[in-house]
């Protein structure tokens, strides 16, 4: 490709409303051009490194197994209203109207459409197992997009969705898409991790999130260096740190603590590690209209942070939310802040973490404002609470499964993989006749990769004060040949295109700037899009026989004989 027949604009500083790197060094180097809120042209730079993602994920696609079609962007408000998610779906889910008044979306994922295909076009056992996967534009009407194309609310995905005819076929299905993902991330040459995860909005019960490791990644990862085991922070357990409860060794006691609301000020106030006081995070459960909402008071060690995943998980709090101060002080007899179990006017549901349900000698608030009770024990001074796992994991917890201890990393999550269930083929009616002629639902799974997002996670973990650095797979150019004077020697004019021919003939994706642009404004373009290998040709060079070559990571140049550039070039990238 020579780079005058093709199309680059790049700028010397970041877009002033860039919020991170990959959506600053996307802007500046042309990749990517702003036409809205999270709206994006993807231009031709930008454009050739998706396509490259694209391929990627159609061979392992396809090398799995699955089978490609294209289900339509707009979908009829129908399929959604039969598994519920058009009221559930919430605000990012973009409704419209065509000319008859009847009701769309734009859709944000394709389980109601695939689901409707299965059910009219699979009805046999023996049309079984069948994954069908496109790559397609969505859209979610994000409250705030952001970070470019991290959280857009138009992008491409790539889902794939398996149809089974039970449970064990399902998990197969589910293997085989979890080492196909595994594959293509390899390709990708990405540092990353499959997590395990919560399901969220798609809903199932098995699910893991493929993060890449980036410090600007808004997911938190716990992971142990010992073992496989990681999870994201919403769905990693968090195990028990006391062994056993400790027999109560202080009086029960209401302390004064003065404008020490919070567990840190106690703590500091008493003299106390913050690990002996509890925390009270108090929600509320709307009943029936004009009744009073019950309240449930969740206790974490004053050090912990409540999870709300974990929380919404529990018998009977999937709809909580919570409590305003109104419903605190008529249920405590105080506003937030000197909150506990003891003593509230009214009956409370206690849930206690596992730490907590084993902690002996505790400070909690005592319902009173500056006041505190010390010397607080299970059994002696109060009821035995409910159990239960409701915090995140911090760093240095034990791993569960038992091979080491916690670490904390940030992810950028780029796939995920569901099991579903019949969650969607149940409430759509999507069955077939099994091998004794008896009808059962299929059993399916749901598999997405962010393709657009891709590019944005790939530059987070792979830049530098100079630019964007990307792997071979998926750059825009894998090299770029730079003539000094290309427009001015006749030598460099025709060594240049000699190689760039070559380089082509041979199947390298080789790009040639015959821009004639000046060397450091030449050199700095292709330093900014992170080309990753870069082969100069100048006149002095030439007349040592030399080309010099230098990878994006390389801090100086290597001069190779030019007869032997083509060849070396080809070697590395093993083509």
């Amino acid at each position: 490709m020579k780079i005058s027949r093709f199309f680059i604009s790049t700028q010397k500083a970041d877009p002033a409303d860039a919020e991170i790197r990959s959506q600053a060094l996307m802007l500046r180097a042309g990749m990517i051009k702003k036409l809205a809120a999270g709206l994006y042209t993807y231009m031709p730079l930008g454009l050739r490194s998706i396509r490259k993602v694209e391929a990627i994920v159609r061979e392992e696609m396809n090398r799995a197994g699955a089978v490609e079609l294209l289900m339509p962007v707009v979908q009829p408000a129908e399929l959604w209203q039969e598994t519920g998610r058009w009221d559930k779906f919430g605000p990012e889910l973009l409704r419209i109207k065509d000319r008859h008044d009847r009701d769309f979306v734009v859709q944000p994922t394709s389980e109601e459409v695939v689901t409707d295909i299965a059910r009219s076009e699979i009805n046999s056992w023996r049309q079984l197992p069948l994954n069908f996967y496109h790559i397609q534009t969505k859209f979610r009407d994000e409250r705030r997009p952001r970070f470019g194309v991290m959280r857009a609310r138009e992008f491409t995905m790539k889902d794939a969705y398996s149809f089974d005819r039970d449970f064990d076929a399902a998990q197969q299905s589910y293997r085989n898409m979890f080492d196909a993902y595994v594959r293509i991330f390899q390709r990708f040459g990405f540092e990353f991790r499959a997590v395990a995860a919560d399901s969220g909005a798609i809903g199932g019960s098995l699910s893991h999130e493929f993060h890449v490791i980036a410090e600007t990644g808004e997911d938190a990862i716990a992971y142990c260096a010992e073992s496989d085991y990681a999870a994201n922070i919403e769905k990693a357990e968090a195990l028990p740190l006391l062994a056993e409860r400790a027999a109560p060794a202080l009086p029960l006691q209401k302390t004064p603590t003065p404008g020490a609301a919070k567990c840190e000020d106690v703590a500091r106030l008493l003299g106390l590690d913050l690990r002996q006081t509890v925390k009270s995070v108090v929600l509320a459960i709307d009943g029936e209209e004009g009744a009073d909402a019950a309240i449930v008071l969740l206790l974490v060690r004053g050090d912990h942070d409540v999870n709300e995943v974990k929380v919404g998980k529990l018998a009977g709090l999937a709809e909580s939310r919570m409590a305003t101060e109104a419903e605190i002080v008529a249920t405590f007899g105080t506003p937030p802040g000197y909150l506990g179990p003891i003593g509230t006017l009214r009956p409370v549901r206690v849930i206690a973490d596992t730490t907590v349900a084993r902690m002996g000698d505790f400070v909690v608030g005592a319902n009173a404002v500056d006041f505190h009770y010390t010397g607080v024990n299970w059994g002696r001074d109060l009821p035995e609470p409910e159990v239960a796992d409701i915090r995140n994991v911090l760093a240095g917890d034990p791993s569960p499964d038992g091979k080491g201890t916690l670490s904390i990393c940030r992810g950028i999550e780029v796939g995920h993989v569901f099991y579903l269930g019949t969650r969607y083929s149940a409430a759509m009616g999507a069955t077939f006749l099994d091998d004794k002629g008896k009808s059962q639902t299929l059993e399916m799974g749901c598999y997405g990769i962010g393709i657009t997002r891709i590019l944005g996670a790939c530059i987070e973990q792979n830049h530098d004060a100079k630019g964007m650095i990307w792997p071979d797979a998926i750059a825009p150019f894998t090299a770029v040949i730079c003539p000094i004077g290309y427009d001015r020697s006749e030598a460099v004019r025709s060594a240049a295109d000699a190689l760039h021919a070559e380089l082509l003939a041979a199947g390298v994706d080789v790009a040639l700037d015959d821009r004639g642009e000046r060397p450091g404004v030449m050199l700095g373009d292709w330093e900014l899009i992170g080309v990753p290998h870069r082969l100069v040709i100048s006149d002095r060079g030439l007349a040592a026989g030399t080309v010099e070559y230098q990878h994006r990571r390389d801090t100086a140049p290597t001069a190779w004989p030019l007869a032997e550039a083509s060849a070396q070039l080809r070697e590395r990238l093993r083509c």
